[in-house]
């Protein structure tokens, strides 16, 4: 076969393409020097978490050599910032093991951060071996000491710093004016004054705020306020420490004063302030005081500020404006559990105790940690509003789910609890169980439950245990006495007033108030002392007209028997009556009446009051010794469970433990 030859093929150009070679797929590692400038432009940017995710790649890649002073002093800032016990260790660690010989500036900077998260141990070890120490070491221990509550240990400190350094700077003389008023020893703090006026530094900024606070401390607002006038400039801090220290002495009409005067000299008013003056507010009963500050809050640039709007929160729960404290909760960016804890509060005490449960779910969705007063507000929610189940529920899943130990005031809320469903036996039962001595408030919340369902047997042997823990507590005895009084027990009800006289525990007559053009007005039993006398009496007489009409009727058949026909006739006219009256005259018919009084709202009044926001169309929110009860269309929130089926005798009074005086009102 002949082969023929076959045509040479076209050689074809070969086109080399340019093909990366892979020479390692591993990825290059960031250089030391370029991680620790970055995580120093991080902490000057503020942005610790970011830092100190890269230093734990510092960690990770390298040994620690080439890391200067400036990166450990920026991880400190870091640490500091994030209040982070780990990081402390983390960074300390790889300090140590890397070699590294800080300075004493960077030994003062780690004293510091060992400090400020707490470590105070470590702290204290740190700066026991520190082989040299300036000031900057002493008073950062010693504040540290004086931030924990340490106070004895923190002026044997400075003692021994002063008689190496004899330093007289303000910043120390003022770390130790605290500490005196951590002790209480207002005189160790003049000795402490006198040697600050004479190192010159008496008038400092700093050491005026902390000799305020020091003299409130100690009972001596006199001397506060003298440092206060003395102060060359009053700072925002200055006029903050004073009003606070005559808040503090229940001097509130006197601290919303000085608001004002802070106010018209042209101060920079802080959210600080505003929480000062909300909670004076509070105290006040003053709602439009209330809503002033919270048109400063807004108009200062506050409106995000969680101290502040916390402070607003509480205000208007304690003062039944619910729907106002929602809308700030709504509308803060941050909140605490301070401020779940004010607006669940707020709901159990006006008697919506669905929705506190609901938010103390809401709150638990979120991923808020509850704590003991937590559930104190949620348990009392229960415990009002007569949620028995879930009460029960929520009292189980403390110790279980939340690791919070349950203390005798949750068990008091239980016992109320059971005591509301009648359930007497169960309750005593709860107290005999309980893992701890009972505490009074438990018997206290036994006793109530008995004088309701009128368990004389049981409600004596409360008593009695009362007695004991408190023989000199008014409102024990009283709670006795309106037993026996609705038991039928008129003799022994009488017996209890001999002995309140032989212990000489004295009564006071009984007060309501009531807010009109923000000014309040006072009213006792059968009060004829008001410009307004005729009128107010004579809204009285056409109420009870009025409310007769629908049912009401004098409650004359609970009155002890030495009560005369002229006492009967003031029963009419109780406090809480008469407030009422001249609210209703003298504010628009749109408007909520709010009532403040010290005594038990009694169960006459408590009735009428009920007939009477049904007649008028009005809201009308009492605020008595125990609770809030809003009345609106004839109810109230409590419904009827927490009135004082109680005598004119016992109601022309308030028990002196409870009573507080006009324009000085403080509520849990």
């Amino acid at each position: 076969m002949d082969q023929k030859l076959k045509p040479k093929p076209k050689k074809v150009e070969y086109m080399e393409r340019n093909v990366p070679v892979l020479e390692d797929t591993q990825i290059r590692k960031t250089s030391p020097s370029g991680l620790c400038s970055q995580i120093e432009k991080l902490v000057v940017c503020n942005r610790h978490r970011e830092a100190m995710e890269l230093f734990e790649i510092l960690e990770l890649e390298h040994d620690g050599y080439g890391v200067g002073a400036s990166t450990y002093d920026a991880l400190v800032s870091a640490c500091v910032g994030l209040r982070s016990i780990r990081g402390v260790k983390r960074v300390f660690n790889y300090m140590i093991n890397s070699g590294f010989e800080p300075d004493l500036y960077v030994m003062n900077r780690v004293l510091f951060m060992h400090v400020k998260c707490g470590l105070m141990l470590d702290a204290r070890k740190l700066f026991d071996e520190m082989p040299e120490k300036d000031v900057a070491s002493w008073m950062t221990m010693v504040g540290g000491l004086v931030d924990t509550g340490n106070f004895s240990e923190a002026f044997r400190l400075f003692l021994c710093m002063w008689k190496e350094f004899n330093d007289g700077r303000s910043r120390t003389f003022a770390t130790m004016i605290r500490a005196s008023a951590g002790l209480g020893l207002v005189q160790v703090g003049k000795q402490i004054h006198s040697c600050a006026l004479k190192r010159g530094v008496g008038d400092d900024h700093f050491v005026s705020c902390a000799l305020i606070d020091m003299y409130s401390k100690c009972g001596s607002i006199e001397d506060a306020h003298c440092v206060f006038d003395q102060m060359p400039e009053k700072t925002t801090v200055g006029w903050n420490s004073i009003i606070a220290s005559y808040a503090l002495h229940g001097y509130s009409e006197e601290a919303l004063s000085l608001y004002f005067e802070m106010r018209d000299s042209g101060t920079t008013v802080d959210h600080f302030t505003i929480s000062i003056v909300i909670r004076i507010c509070a105290r006040l009963a003053s709602l439009e005081h209330a809503k002033q500050a919270h048109a400063a809050l807004v108009r200062h640039g506050f409106a995000t500020d969680i101290v502040a709007n916390t402070a607003l929160v509480d205000f208007y729960s304690k003062w039944g404006r619910m729907e106002d404290a929602r809308h700030v909760f709504n509308r803060m960016r941050h909140k605490n559990v301070i401020s779940w804890n004010a607006l669940i509060a707020g709901y159990g005490n006006h008697g919506q105790g669905q929705e506190a449960v609901e938010m103390f779910e809401q709150m638990l969705q979120e991923g808020v940690t509850p704590t003991h007063v937590t559930f104190l507000a949620v348990l009392s929610a229960c415990s009002y509003s007569g949620l028995s189940q879930r009460g029960w529920e929520i009292f189980y899943s403390m110790k279980r789910d939340h690791k919070v130990k349950p203390r005798a005031m949750h068990y008091a809320c239980m016992i109320e609890l059971l005591g509301r469903e009648s359930l007497l036996d169960e309750a005593y039962a709860l107290i005999r169980t309980a893992p701890f001595k009972p505490t009074a408030n438990m018997w206290a919340a036994l006793l109530t439950a008995c004088r309701m369902h009128k368990n004389l047997e049981l409600g004596k042997l409360a008593a009695e245990k009362l007695y004991g823990m408190e023989p000199e507590k008014l409102c024990n005895y009283i709670v006795l006495l309106n037993l026996y009084n609705s038991s039928g027990k008129l003799k022994e009800a009488a017996g209890i007033l001999q002995t309140l006289k032989k212990k000489g525990l004295r009564m006071l007559p009984a007060c309501s108030w009531v807010e009109v053009k923000k000014q309040p007005y006072a009213f006792l039993c059968g009060d004829k002392s008001h410009s307004q006398t005729k009128e107010i009496y004579q809204k009285v007489d056409n109420l009870m007209v009025e409310i007769c009409k629908h049912g009401y009727a004098e409650e004359n058949e609970t009155l002890l028997p030495d009560v005369d026909e002229e006492e009967q006739r003031i029963l009419k006219y109780h406090s809480e009556k008469l407030a009422i009256a001249f609210g209703l005259i003298n504010t628009p018919h749109w408007t909520p009446l709010q009532i403040t009084q010290g005594h038990r709202v009694c169960g006459d009044c408590h009735s009428a009051i009920k007939l009477i926001a049904m007649v008028t169309g009005r809201e009308i929110v009492v605020r008595d010794a125990s609770r809030f009860h809003h009345f609106r269309n004839g109810s109230c929130s409590c419904s009827d469970y927490w009135c004082d089926k109680v005598s004119f005798k016992l109601q022309s009074f308030i028990l002196s433990s409870l009573l507080l005086t006009h324009l000085s009102l403080t509520f849990d």
